[in-house]
């Protein structure tokens, strides 16, 4: 398939581009609008060091005249020259530090909002979204924010100092100022070329370090699979892939500056020699002074820096400008699960009053082409158990996702004690829902930390009253440090036995109206399935409990069975009745407990 454009497309690319850029510029303004108060304080101290700056020539053409020609008082000016240095120092010094300061505040500001946003977009995202790509966008993107604004100050001094510089030029001698600035235009002309140039190569740098952040993150994650099936080279090879698209990037970009950069040395450089050839006729026949002619060429020296800086700032700032790009378009993102304008509140009462659910006449697909759950209605009353049983890909999992509002249903209703979950706060709603995932997630923090998750604060005794109701208590008293002890990233230091069983508490302590426990005694032992069952039952008592199971005897605990049959209920009644009457529930868990002794 041919890739070559046409100019309809390259007209679209190019105006969607400019897009972008506007819309990261806009973004960009609004913070810097927010510091504008602190970066105009910057902006005034570099005003005095431009003021002090431009003051050292004159005062050296002052000591030449005078001290030197004139046989002056030479060790005033000495003096003068050397306290404008110290004045120039400090407030270098004062404006870099105002620049920093500012710079990463701004970046603070943006990492936490950008945190904020992606933790409150919905399941469904993230589902999608690849962790490194988010990763990148988090640091690396924000660095090049940074890396912008800190120049900010210092490029509003350093053209203060182009200006007031030219202004002394024309001033001393037009004719001899004319000659020396001649290649300045040459300096905005390849300054714009540069600034077109550089800017998609500057997203094609940072699209690429994504993808190398993604393939590192991956490796990292599952570095247990990857050493478990020996293929570490084949990560390998991914890693160097993006890694050489990375270089093959970086050197187009680099390609690009070395065209603009070596410009800002060699033209101001031509000036220079200009005015040592002009000026240096002009002082031997006596329409110079040799003062004068020092003090233009020490201002033209004055003048490369400042240049060269407008080049650095030019290319930072379309890095900025894409790294804006990129993390506009997870800001401007919006989450499809979000709290309703008017939320209702869940009513209150007893305990065993609370935590009914009822999906009523629901229909729901990831693909709504291709429904996972069709027509499904099922009650459950406060207080009753209720196990969901069914083959993989019935769609088992996915009513406890309903439950949660981690998607909406594409037909029908999900209602919590009568009322309807789209009308709750999601905070209230998943405080009011403790869950156990087939996945167990646990946080690189102390074990007690872990269980309190959803209660910050927790007394030991009700750390401790969840792990004994979970079966981890015992285990927990023989870790080095008890309930202190840091478990590590995702929790690999314990079995996956042990990691259950604290999900299973950090799921207790929340004192929920529903439990659901997805699968949640899978990764126990044998020998440890009865004692943690015998918890699960005193924990299920008189709570409303949704048991995603796969073994018979978790499955028993639940006054109820709901068997899942092809995205429909096919069968609801007792675990001993279904076995005897339901020929299709037998084959199922046959199958079932087949793939489980085959894990184990």
């Amino acid at each position: 398939m041919s890739t070559i454009e046409t100019d309809s497309e390259v007209a679209t690319r190019l105006e969607f581009e400019q897009e972008q850029r506007s819309e990261g510029w806009k973004l960009l303004r609004a913070m810097l609008k927010v510091q504008r108060r602190n970066l105009l304080i910057g902006g005034l101290i570099g005003i005095l060091w431009a003021s002090f700056k431009v003051m050292v020539p004159q005062m050296t053409k002052y000591a030449i005249n005078d001290g030197i020609e004139k046989d002056g008082p030479l060790l005033r000016w000495a003096v003068i020259i050397g306290l404008l240095g110290v004045l120039t120092g400090v407030l270098s010094g004062m404006r870099r530090y105002v620049a920093f300061r500012e710079s990463r505040w701004a970046e603070t500001l943006f990492r936490e909002r950008l945190f904020r946003h992606v933790i409150g977009l919905h399941v469904g995202y993230h589902d999608t979204a690849q962790t490194g790509q988010l990763m990148s966008r988090a640091s690396s993107d924000l660095m090049q924010i940074q890396g912008f604004i800190v120049m900010i100050p210092i490029t509003l001094s350093n053209v203060l100092q182009i200006f007031a510089v030219t202004a002394i030029l024309f001033i001393t001698d037009p004719v001899l100022a004319v000659v020396a600035l001649i290649p300045l235009p040459f300096v905005n002309l390849s300054a714009r070329r540069f600034s077109h140039r550089i800017h998609p190569a500057s997203i094609a740098v940072q699209a690429e370090q994504a993808q190398l952040a993604n393939v590192v993150e991956e490796s990292v994650s599952g570095i247990r699979v990857i050493k478990g099936f020996g293929a570490e080279q084949v990560q390998f090879e991914k890693l160097e892939r993006e890694a050489d698209d990375i270089l093959r990037e970086s050197m187009k970009a680099a390609r690009i500056r070395s065209s603009f950069l070596p410009a800002i040395d060699v033209l101001p450089a031509l000036g220079l020699v200009a005015v040592l050839g002009v000026g240096g006729h002009r002082v031997l026949n006596g329409q110079l002074s040799i003062g004068d002619l020092v003090a233009f060429n020490v201002y033209l020296t004055l003048l490369i820096w400042p240049l060269r800086n407008i080049g650095m700032i030019v290319a930072l700032g379309q890095r900025a400008a894409a790294a804006l790009v990129r993390i506009n378009e997870v800001l401007e993102t919006e989450s499809e699960i979000t709290d309703p304008a008017k939320p209702q509140s869940l009513p209150t009462g007893g305990s065993q009053t609370l935590g009914a659910v009822k999906f009523d006449h629901v229909q729901f697909g990831y693909n709504p082409s291709f429904p996972v759950l069709s027509n499904f209605n099922l009650s459950i009353a406060a207080g009753e158990s209720i196990a969901i049983v069914g083959a993989t890909g019935s769609g088992k999992s996915t009513i406890a996702r309903l439950l949660l509002r981690f998607y909406d249903t594409n037909v029908g209703h999900v209602f919590l004690d009568g009322v309807d979950v789209r009308k709750l706060r999601l905070r209230e709603l998943r405080q009011q829902i403790g869950v156990v995932f087939e996945e167990t997630v646990l946080f690189n923090d102390s074990v007690a930390n872990n269980i309190g998750f959803a209660r910050p604060g927790a007394s030991q005794q009700d750390l401790e009253r969840a792990a004994k109701l979970a079966g981890a208590h015992d285990f927990i008293l023989q870790l080095p440090n008890g309930y202190q002890t840091i478990i590590g990233e995702r929790g690999f230091s314990l079995s996956g036995g042990q990691r259950q069983r604290i999900a299973i508490a950090r799921a207790i302590i929340a004192d929920p109206r529903v439990l659901v426990l997805d699968d949640a005694t899978s990764a126990v032992d044998p020998s440890k399935e009865s004692e943690i069952r015998d918890a699960m039952r005193t924990v299920m008592s008189g709570r409303t409990t949704i048991v995603i199971a796969h073994r018979p005897g978790t499955i028993a605990l639940a006054d109820r069975v709901v068997f899942l049959d092809g995205g429909t209920i096919a069968a609801i009644g007792k675990h001993e009745e279904l076995v005897s009457s339901n020929e299709r529930y037998r084959e199922v868990l046959a199958s079932m407990e087949h793939n489980a002794e085959e894990e184990s």
